[in-house]
């Protein structure tokens, strides 16, 4: 790749995840169907199944997802220098609008409009995260065992006061439990949806 192509590159990965980051409204789920639009549909840079191997590491490790994701993304694109590129161009948009709506805040925090604003805001974020959790769904979950972790990671979640990071452990623990136990019954291990 010439010095030429490489900034062109370069530069399309810094507006892919500059458009991205102002979505991350609502916490950086939001933003997961939108970052897969651009890099798996658009810019056919990753497929599906990838972008939620990314995901999933990017939630096990201590950060925001965004920024974790874009990471990971960018350095997958272009090594080091892509991975610093997409952090910096996700992070930028965001911290530019919190800039400018703490000020803009202090003037208009009573306004009637704005806090009609937020509650809608509030609802299309529910809804947009809930899109991001059936698209990571349908590739995390292929069978009866990674549905079985998905329904008691949840009931854990839902009725017990347990940390996010402890299920994610534990997800890793059985699932490695699971595998052993599969190969020694003569089990077929499926560790992905077989999509003909």
């Amino acid at each position: 790749m010439s010095l030429k192509t490489n900034r062109k590159y370069l530069l399309q990965i810094f507006l892919s995840f500059f458009k991205i980051g102002p979505v991350t409204f609502g916490g950086g789920y939001a933003m997961i169907p939108i970052m897969e639009k651009e890099v798996v549909e658009k810019r056919n840079w990753i497929d599906t199944k990838d972008i939620s191997e990314i995901l999933a590491i990017a939630q096990s490790v201590p950060g925001a997802i965004a920024i974790n994701s874009a990471t990971f993304i960018g350095y997958r694109l272009a090594g080091t220098l892509g991975a610093i590129i997409a952090m910096t161009a996700v992070l930028l948009p965001t911290f530019l609008i919190v800039v400018a709506l703490s000020i803009l805040f202090i003037f208009v925090q009573d306004n009637p409009y704005v806090e009609s604003a937020f509650v809608g805001i509030r609802a299309a974020i529910v809804g947009i995260i809930a899109f991001a959790a059936y698209k990571i769904g349908i590739t995390a979950i292929y069978d009866k065992t990674t549905l079985s972790i998905m329904i008691i990671s949840t009931a854990l979640l839902f009725f017990l006061d347990i940390h996010p990071v402890l299920i994610i452990i534990v997800g890793i623990g059985m699932s490695i439990l699971i595998v052993k136990v599969k190969r020694l019954l003569g089990y077929t291990i499926k560790l992905e949806r077989n999509d003909k």
